[in-house]
């Protein structure tokens, strides 16, 4: 209900703030018209979030995204689907509450991304408080009255405040954003500023420092790092995840915080009523397998959830590696159908790719619980309970079995050994490290492999099935990395998740490379100082020093004598006339005064 009220103070939020962004192209009829005289140019596009390339608000979006967490975890399980349909069309009424939930939360992210900082400040300020206001009046009287014996319904609503606690400390995050947004627009209005400055530049900072980077000598002294630089995570500050991956990490934790707690509720009350019906019928010798398997329901929990917030971690590190890469120009890590990026299935990844990455960790979570638990009613079974009951046995069996698995092992080794010191010839040279492959005693090595040719097709058996059984737990545990594809080599392209995700990064390193970027500002510079629209040259930060005109222009001509100096091919591309005329000459010449000048230029 509380949803559906939403829609009109959300609606009428997006049309003020609508109203006050301006269109660049405006239509004939509101030149005409009276009455459009006076809208003329009003009701722009309101964006609420740019997936593309701003690193503005990136936190403040992330805590926006947090508070919808719990509604797309609603909208997984099904609860607030608007009406009932039959079922050759049930993703019509999913559509419709997915959009429901978008423009609901509409207002927290238009108000944080509109160029009107003081009105978008107030509208979510209002529109947020009034969030935490009714959340709150929820918890305190239908909370309470549902927990009621009376009233009671399920323990989900008194645990209420457990599963409530994450979208308060969003609210609250936001409460003091769009605070901090009212108090900077007073200020401004004090100062009599009649514009505020956009945030938002064509080129970042860290972009800046990127080329600057490139551009410097790569220094020759190592730089010392620490353990946890060195085996866990090593940051960089030229580097920045954009709102995207922030946003999607977080939903996927508050998801699935959100998904273990009702797991964990839902699951004690089905052992509990377990418990009291196997009291009735049951003995205390069963009443201790039920204890057992509860005991590891517990305990695979702890550890698939801490496989899925490392999952979520490793994503991030993963995309960074990733993009770093494509940035160096080195593509062999993806597949070779998906070197060639295809432009709409990159760009609708974009969009796929938030989505797809909530829904993997919360049913890897789910899988990796399950396959842990079966291993871990396996392991009580086999190791836990023999060991507890008859230590001396367990023992004797273990070693029978070890024994087998040891002579199998060996008989490996034996194979590898033989072929290593007699049937390979000798090497080449002392220094080389190992022996050529080059077959010595060819009889010998032919009867050596037909005895061994009938041992081996039964150890090519066990062989088998080890690799289906290893496959299927690899595959199992990393259902929730789209980054890595778990089909084989040549069948990437099947993967649809690992298919969004290269879609994803390719989109992602064509907008945003820095060197493009900053290529694209030298290029659009001029116009927009011609424009009147430019405040300063973000470019000129990659200059470490500053100085007047003349100094500027010497610094400029030095620059690029240099770069010639350093690539004299690139005198060909300067003068059309002087290609015609003396083009070996003019190499010559460049390469003779790249041979006299010094090597510390």
């Amino acid at each position: 209900m509380f949803l559906h009220g939403c829609m009109l103070p959300s609606v009428c939020i997006i049309v003020l703030l609508s109203f006050e962004e301006s269109r660049r192209r405006i239509c004939s009829v509101e030149e005409r018209t009276f009455f459009f005289l006076f809208l003329r140019g009003r009701f722009g596009v309101v964006v609420p979030l740019d997936f593309t390339s701003t690193l503005r608000n990136r936190w403040s979006y992330a805590f926006a995204f947090g508070i919808a967490a719990e509604m797309m975890v609603e909208l997984f399980s099904g609860n607030i689907v608007p009406f009932n349909v039959p079922k050759w069309m049930i993703t019509v009424p999913y559509l419709v509450a997915a959009l429901e939930v978008g423009v609901a939360h509409l207002p927290f992210f238009a108000c944080l991304s509109t160029t009107h900082r003081g009105l978008g400040g107030v509208l979510g300020l209002l529109y947020t408080l009034t969030w935490s206001a009714v959340k709150v009046w929820y918890l305190k009287t239908c909370w309470s009255t549902l927990c009621e014996e009376e009233h009671y319904q399920s323990d989900n609503v008194c645990f209420m405040w457990l599963y409530r606690w994450p979208n308060f400390l969003c609210l609250s995050f936001l409460i003091g954003r769009f605070g901090l947004m009212v108090v900077k627009a007073l200020q401004l209005r004090l100062q009599k500023h009649t514009m505020q400055v956009e945030e938002d530049m064509f080129v970042q900072p860290h972009q800046l420092q990127y080329v600057r980077r490139l551009l410097r000598r790569p220094t020759e002294q190592s730089v010392r790092k620490s353990w946890f630089r060195m085996k866990i995570y090593d940051w960089d500050p030229y580097f920045k995840f954009p709102n995207r991956m922030i946003g999607t990490a977080v939903i996927s934790l508050i998801g699935l915080y959100l998904f273990l707690l009702t797991e964990h509720i839902e699951c004690s009350n089905i052992i509990t009523r377990i418990r009291q019906f196997a009291a009735q019928y049951l003995d205390e010798e069963s009443m201790k397998h039920v204890t057992y398997a509860t005991k590891t329901w517990y305990v695979t929990s702890v550890f698939a959830m801490l496989s899925s917030v490392t999952h979520i971690g490793h994503v991030l590190v993963c995309y960074r590696k990733h993009i770093k890469r494509l940035r160096a120009g080195n593509k062999n890590f993806l597949p070779e159908k998906c070197r060639t990026p295809n432009s709409a299935v990159s760009v609708a990844a974009l969009a796929k790719y938030p989505g797809a990455q909530i829904a993997f960790v919360l049913w890897g979570y789910l899988l990796v619980h399950s396959v842990l638990f079966l291993f871990g009613l396996v392991f009580v079974y086999l190791v836990v309970l023999p060991i507890k009951n008859d230590f001396y046995s367990w023992l004797r069996e273990l070693l029978l079995f070890g024994s087998n698995f040891l002579i199998v092992m060996v008989l490996m080794v034996i194979q590898v050994l033989l072929v290593r010191f007699f049937f390979l010839q000798d090497k080449l040279s002392t220094e080389d490290n190992q022996k050529p492959l080059a077959l010595n005693n060819r009889k010998a090595f032919h009867n050596f492999n037909y005895f061994f040719f009938f041992y081996n097709v039964i150890l090519g058996l066990g062989t088998c099935v080890l690799r289906l059984f290893i496959n299927s737990f690899v595959g199992l545990l990393l259902v929730s990395r789209i980054n890595r594809s778990i089909m084989p080599r040549g069948y990437e392209i099947m993967d649809i998740g690992h298919r969004t995700w290269i879609g994803m990064i390719m989109a992602d390193h064509y907008h945003n490379n820095p060197i493009m970027v900053c290529f694209c500002n030298l290029l659009l510079k001029p116009s927009l100082d011609r424009q009147g629209q430019s405040q300063s040259n973000d470019y000129s930060r990659l200059n470490s020093t500053s100085g007047g005109p003349v100094e500027g222009r010497a610094r400029t001509r030095w620059l690029l004598l240099y770069t010639l100096l350093r690539n004299p091919k690139l005198m060909l591309l300067r003068n059309r006339q002087k290609r015609k005329h003396g083009t070996q000459e003019e190499l010559a010449c460049a390469c003779m005064m790249m041979s006299q000048m010094p090597s510390h230029a």
